[in-house]
């Protein structure tokens, strides 16, 4: 894993604008109205190979394939694994009981991809050759791109378990266990390929409040810790240095007034085997949260990637702005201890529209050029 060594890395956090001609072909295949995918398996491809480029262009240092092909970043496993037969569950929106107007504000964001099995049989890969093919294209596409590395996404254990409800396994830990002797081969697979394998696990810090609000904190952090367990169980032989890790809040626009904050958590995650660890550090909500950095001393081998650009908002950060937020972490954590980062995916969620597909590239202009004139003061 590349550090910052003589400036700073800039990075995102997996998911990116997809073109709408590929959006329809993918609702079309969710709803089952096309059992021919040429049309769409061609159209990804391109779309990987677009926004490999893109990001280049930008001047990001570590970039993938923007989860062009996938609905979102967790859900889509449903389609590639045995036993998600059950009826779909509902997921609560950040807030929608105690702001019934925000919710209907909300209502034009939502995805057309709702669909959330749950398990209802034992778990085993029904379509290898999708990863296969996901490895593939980000291979061909970013074979000449001058990047300083490339990644890939891909769910935790606890992360599935958060979307895909079990009514199969005795209990919650067997069937994360089960997850993670499954998943294991396509954490596997994006590592042997030669790429960066980032690990999305919200569920250490959304869990909390979308899933088990009911728990005492004590009673979460055990949760957590117990996912913690599984995942680096699943990841046991990997390289730590082939790894990084994204935890955070939802990437709604909600109020996130019950978040936990990243003190409670942080000494959980920390335990985790990847390396480096992504979080929001950019919205009003979390932004603050740079001073837990003064107290807690990252531990050895560890670096962290705050995200310095808000993922929800189509304000363009200034790029004054995104340095001085750089230069705050770099100051605490040291500044090769850390990469640039933006706090979630700009399209979370394929057809979930919340920042102008034009202004996330701007956004992402003003990344790389705060990073350049952090890095001026930093490095001098």
């Amino acid at each position: 894993m590349k550090q910052s060594v003589d400036r700073m890395l800039t990075t995102h956090t997996g998911s990116l604008p997809r073109p709408p001609a590929m959006l329809g072909l993918l609702v079309e295949e969710q709803q089952a109205r096309r059992s021919d995918r040429a049309d769409l398996d061609s159209s990804v491809r391109a779309a990987v190979q677009d926004v490999v480029n893109r990001q280049a262009a930008t001047g990001l240092d570590v970039i993938n394939d923007g989860e062009q092909g996938r609905v979102d970043y967790t859900v889509y496993v449903k389609d590639r694994l045995t036993g998600y037969d059950g009826e779909s569950t509902p997921l609560g929106t950040d807030g929608a009981s105690e702001f019934p107007e925000l919710a209907e504000l909300l209502k034009p964001f939502a995805s057309p991809f709702q669909v959330r099995p749950t398990c209802t049989g034992p778990i085993d890969w029904s379509d290898w050759a999708a990863v296969e093919a996901d490895i593939d294209n980000l291979k061909a596409a970013a074979t000449d791109a001058p990047a300083e590395e490339v990644f890939m996404t891909s769910p935790s254990p606890g992360q599935i378990a958060r979307f895909l409800h079990n009514e199969y396994y005795a209990t919650d830990e067997e069937y994360l266990y089960a997850l993670a002797e499954v998943m294991k081969r396509q954490y596997r697979a994006i590592v042997d390929a030669g790429f960066l394998l980032q690990l999305d696990c919200p569920d250490l810090a959304l869990g909390r409040h979308q899933i088990f609000a009911h728990l005492t904190l004590e009673e979460f952090r055990a949760v957590a810790a117990m996912h913690v367990e599984v995942l680096n169980y699943a990841v046991a032989d990997l390289p730590p240095d082939r790894m990084r890790m994204h935890i955070c809040w939802g990437s709604t626009l909600g109020p996130h007034h019950t978040d936990v904050p990243i003190r409670d958590v942080i000494d959980i995650v920390l335990q985790a085997r990847p390396a480096a660890v992504a979080f929001p550090g950019a919205n009003p909500r979390h932004e603050h949260e740079w001073k837990v950095w003064r107290e807690l001393k990252l531990p050895e081998g560890k670096i962290i990637i705050p995200g310095v650009i808000d993922s929800t908002t189509n304000f363009i950060e200034h790029p004054e702005v995104v340095a001085d937020r750089i230069i705050r972490y770099a100051e605490v954590v040291g500044r090769e201890n850390m990469l640039a980062g933006v706090d979630c995916g700009f399209g979370t969620f394929a057809g979930r529209l919340q920042v102008d597909s034009r202004i996330v590239w701007m956004k992402l202009e003003s990344l790389v050029e705060g990073a350049r004139r952090a890095s001026a003061e930093l490095w001098g």
